[in-house]
């Protein structure tokens, strides 16, 4: 579990917390350094196979009349039902060591059989399997050399996330953890598939102050760069030609560009931010505009030249939250921060049509019942026309177009409270049962977005959670054990029934963020899923990595590619039969965005974009960023600002042809 922020490391978690991976070197270190050979998940370095105790009962799914908490009527909440115990206090203790590079020897969950010897060992029960049926044979109950008993019957293994239910201890790599000092950066390598990195993305705060890689650390060299001076955060940060910050003559990022290679469409740099960093969280893009949240502010962009759209929104406080995608017609809501005395809460919303940059409704998310339900941290999900806005024990629904009130998800049952929420097509909460007692346990839900009704409802056995949701339509979750590294990727059908899990043999390593106080279930960038296939980046051990497709079907492996340069690629979006990837810069190459088939035998990478040679620097120097790609133009852009006064910082950047 994870402590609130401020708090120290509290207990096991049961994974490191990830970091950012650095810029990527031209060519992988020379043999003798890397990290030690992955050890299959069967068996520990000596090979000598794990046991197991014998099984237990899996998990079950209750169909609609499962749902105990009625839609609020007239826009009234529902009262709270049924008596559950009170959300424990954060556990104390100081953390257990992280686990090295090689897959540790795991004990067997409670859902697995006797293991047999060998790579093809029997595999635990799926706990989301029905009662009384035979255990899934699908990836993760199937052989395989990373198969681990999960919560779904399978391993997998992002960082534990903290849950609305009850806070839970930091882990070690995340915010507050020097980066190391030496080895490899990514404390989730050599873990398998189901074992991935919980916020492989965040960057490190260490005493206030955000670490981050901003290029080859040759100050001479950065010095070089066309920005020098800071800009005001309460001011656009530049004249409006697309180039910068406007206050000396811009450098052309085009000169010398090679033929073959993109244009820079246009670079700006970012806000002043205060020296212990600020959030910069999220980026949309639509027809004409891409929108970029930025400390305090909301900054507007043509695609095209980047010259600003509408001028830039300013909010008394930091920004919190925002929705991580908009709605159908280009609205979004966003969250910042109000202060009481020494209390800061995230609890303003704010409407903002993307389009033309004015503001619609706007509210106050109150705390909800008791001491532990606050908004300190929040979460914002958009499905369909519903905004729903999450507290740490509580949700409420909101028209996004009006900002109407649609009704409440509070506590229901025997003290399940909402935990977590993902949305698009569907809507996904995740909830806390039972927390502190005997009886602890998450249970996922789809909901009616209109009327937050239950459709169906599947129970986790007892210390299994929901991390992530790596898609929502197709519904792709990941959940960790409590105690000890068992993960689990497992793909639910429409009714919340097992479609199949995922059993790749490799360790995967998507971006994912720090998830704060509530379940940031939909946090992870560098995954993309279609109707019919799982798209995951391996993790990067030696020089560069691959993309695994899995089928959703079996959870099987269909085909794999590998990086075309020597650095390491992710998955961006899946779109029209094509798998859209983002191939990672170096400090003297520009990166790639490339085409793979989904569907046939040729999985060959195509290239849509080769960035300039010229601006691979700047273009590295993207520590922490969202990127996308949407008509033909690639998008990068910072996540995090760090407020250092050495150097002005970026904020984004556009490719094009």
């Amino acid at each position: 579990m994870t402590q609130p922020p401020g708090q120290p490391p509290q207990g096991h978690s049961g994974a490191s917390q990830p970091q950012d991976r650095p810029p990527q070197p031209v060519t992988p270190p020379a043999g003798g350094f890397g990290p030690p050979r992955i050890q299959p998940a069967h068996q520990d370095a000596s090979g000598t196979p794990p046991q197991a105790p014998a099984p237990q009962d899996a998990g079950r799914t209750t169909p609609e009349q499962g749902d105990r908490t009625p839609p609020a009527q007239g826009g009234q909440a529902p009262s709270a039902q049924g008596a559950g115990p009170t959300p424990p206090a954060p556990p104390a203790g100081p953390p257990q060591p992280a686990p090295g590079y090689g897959y540790p020897q795991q004990p067997a969950g409670p859902y697995a059989p006797p293991q047999q010897p060998g790579p093809y060992q029997q595999q635990p029960q799926n706990p989301y399997a029905q009662p009384g049926s035979p255990a899934q044979p699908g990836p993760y109950a199937q052989p395989g050399p990373y198969s681990q008993p999960g919560p779904y019957g399978q391993p997998g293994s992002y960082g534990q996330q903290p849950g609305y239910g009850y806070p839970q201890p930091q882990v070690p790599g995340g915010p507050g953890t020097p980066p190391p000092a030496g080895g490899s950066r990514n404390p989730f390598k050599g873990r398998p598939a189901a074992v991935v990195s919980a916020a492989a993305a965040g960057l490190l705060v260490v005493g206030g102050a955000v670490w981050a890689v901003t290029g080859s650390g040759d100050d001479q060299e950065q010095q070089k760069k066309p920005v020098a001076e800071h800009s005001s955060a309460s001011a656009p940060v530049d004249p409006g030609d697309g180039r910068g910050a406007g206050d000396e003559e811009p450098e052309d990022l085009n000169a010398g560009r090679k033929p073959g290679e993109s244009r820079v469409l246009w670079y700006k740099s970012a806000p002043d931010a205060p020296k212990g960093g600020a959030e910069a969280p999220g980026m949309w893009v639509t027809d004409k505009t891409v929108v970029k949240p930025a400390y305090k502010q909301l900054f507007a962009y043509n695609v095209d030249d980047g010259r600003p759209t509408w001028d830039p929104i300013s909010f008394p406080q930091q920004i919190c939250a925002v929705t991580p995608v908009k709605s159908s017609d280009d609205k979004v809501v966003v969250a910042y921060e109000s202060r009481n005395g020494g209390s800061t809460h995230c609890d303003q919303l704010q409407q903002i049509d993307l389009n033309t940059g004015k503001k619609g409704w706007s509210t106050k998310l109150t705390r909800g019942d008791g001491v532990f339900d606050s908004t300190v941290t929040i979460s914002l999900t958009i499905s369909g026309t519903t905004l729903v806005a999450g507290r740490q024990l509580s949700a409420v629904a909101y028209d996004i177009d009006t900002g109407q009130k649609l009704y409440d998800k509070k506590k229901y049952g025997a003290g399940c409270f909402p935990a977590g929420f993902a949305g698009s097509t569907r809507l996904i909460q995740v909830a806390s049962c039972g927390a502190g007692g005997s009886n602890e346990h998450d249970e996922v839900q789809e909901l009616d977005p209109a009327t937050g009704k239950v459709k169906w409802t599947r129970v986790l056995p007892k210390g299994w959670s929901v991390r992530r949701a790596f898609s929502v339509d197709p519904l792709v979750l990941y959940s960790t054990h409590e105690g000890d590294e068992r993960a689990n990727i497992s793909v639910l059908d429409t009714k919340g029934g097992i479609r199949s899990q995922v059993d790749v043999k490799d360790s995967i390593e998507p971006q994912c963020g720090w998830p704060g106080l509530t379940r940031n279930l939909q946090g992870c960038s560098g995954v993309a899923a279609d109707a019919n296939a799982l798209y995951l980046p391996t993790a990067v051990t030696m020089g560069a990595n691959e993309i695994v497709a899995v089928d959703l079907d079996t959870g099987k492996e269909k085909w794999r590619v590998k990086s075309p340069t020597q650095t390491s690629m992710q998955p961006i979006k899946a779109e029209s039969g094509k798998l859209i990837v983002y191939v990672e810069p170096s400090y003297v190459q520009g990166g790639q965005v490339v085409s793979i088939e989904s569907a046939g035998s040729s999985h060959t990478p195509v290239k849509l974009l080769q960035n300039p040679e010229g601006t691979a620097e700047i273009e590295n120097g993207f520590f922490r960023k969202n990127i996308d790609w949407v008509g033909g133009r690639f998008f990068i852009s910072s996540a995090q600002l760090n407020g250092s006064d050495e150097a002005e910082e970026k904020l984004m950047m556009a490719f094009g042809k």
